[in-house]
């Protein structure tokens, strides 16, 4: 339990690699997505799950399918070529945990649900189009597994409803904001949404899932309060399939990573002392100069400096401010360098 919260205490993120049926009804394609996506940076693999003829009606089951993704003549078919078995998923949950990665997997009825419970899953996903589906969200939730619940399509109140049943069991729930649109466009990726589900459950992880075919909606959604991502993946964006076009590669979910985790360094200000001493300053940086001939006591104004670079650098340019107004303590040349100890300075000086 706390899968989530507790690699959270060890890392600023956390990565679900959802493959969901983008492995075509093959158990080999699927332990190679675990393992090449565990490399990646994934913190969890995520799959799907569907018993079908539970799933849809009849006239569902038996509709004849002509879409140019479709693996069999009818839908029920289609989607039966894309299941994998309860025994080959356990085969996945012992693929993944010798990758070090959680085992994870979104039920779309109830007997897929009791068959991962079954197999002890790691970690449930409800999808957006169980959002406010309040008996089924209840049955998950009375698993007791931590459950990761997208909100695409739901209205607040759904979501309210949803969250209050989870609770009645446990609080273990993190909530990821979703478009549903695949592809969806950077335009109608709705990110302001995140601190506005921060604010409505701030004691909860907020995160993201997102059908964006690109990698920046990563680093811009942590920065707004996100801290879990779920991106669809594929081992080729040009298999045959309604999810491959916009999910990352391999190369692309590692970017994705990479960069999504740099965000918190890149927000750290540098410390006070190294400004100014970078090692560029020290090499070109210009030292401040006499622009022309000054006698002694003269009051130096700012048509008085100049700078230059010289193979030792003294008093820095940038301290310019500290000279005007203050007075020669000797007589100065165009070109020489002013130090602290050639000007006098006043009461309220340097």
């Amino acid at each position: 339990m706390y899968r989530v919260k507790k690699a959270l205490n060890n890392q600023s993120s956390y990565f679900i690699a959802e493959v969901g049926q983008n492995h075509q009804g093959s158990l080999e394609q699927a332990v190679r997505y675990i393992h090449t996506f565990a490399a990646a940076g994934a913190d969890a693999i995520k799959f799907q799950a569907r018993d079908n003829k539970y799933l849809f009606s009849a006239d569902a089951y038996d509709a004849q399918y002509n879409s140019e993704n479709a693996f069999a003549d009818t839908y029920g078919a289609h989607r039966e070529s894309l299941e994998l078995s309860k025994e080959e998923f356990s085969i996945l949950k012992r693929e993944c945990k010798l990758c070090n990665v959680a085992f994870m997997c979104t039920p779309f009825d109830e007997p897929s649900l009791e068959m991962l419970v079954d197999l002890d899953v790691d970690l449930l996903k409800i999808s957006s189009f169980d959002i406010g589906n309040l008996p089924f969200v209840d049955k998950v939730a009375a698993t007791k597994r931590q459950i990761v619940m997208s909100v695409g399509g739901a209205s607040e109140i759904h979501v309210n409803k949803s969250i209050e049943t989870i609770f009645r069991h446990h609080h273990d729930v993190v909530i990821l904001h979703c478009v549903s649109e695949y592809p969806c466009p950077y335009d109608r990726l709705g990110l302001s949404n995140i601190p506005q589900l921060q604010q409505m459950f701030p004691d909860l992880i907020i995160g993201l899932s997102d059908h964006f075919n690109g990698i920046s909606s990563g680093p811009v959604a942590y920065m707004l309060g996100a801290r879990v991502f779920e991106k669809h993946v594929t081992t080729d964006r040009a298999q045959k399939g309604t999810d491959h076009s916009f999910a990352l590669e391999p190369e692309g979910f590692r970017k994705f990573v990479r960069d999504t985790q740099r965000v918190p360094e890149m927000m750290q200000k540098k410390p006070k002392h190294e400004i100014g001493n970078e090692q560029v300053f020290q090499k070109l940086g210009k030292s401040l100069v006499v622009a022309r001939n000054l006698p002694l006591g003269a009051e130096i104004t700012i048509a008085d400096l100049s700078g230059r670079i010289f193979p030792d650098t003294y008093v820095p340019v940038r301290e310019s401010h500290r000279f005007i107004g203050s007075k020669t303590r000797r007589a100065l040349k165009a070109g020489e360098v002013l130090c602290f100890d050639d000007v006098i300075f006043d009461k309220q000086g340097d």
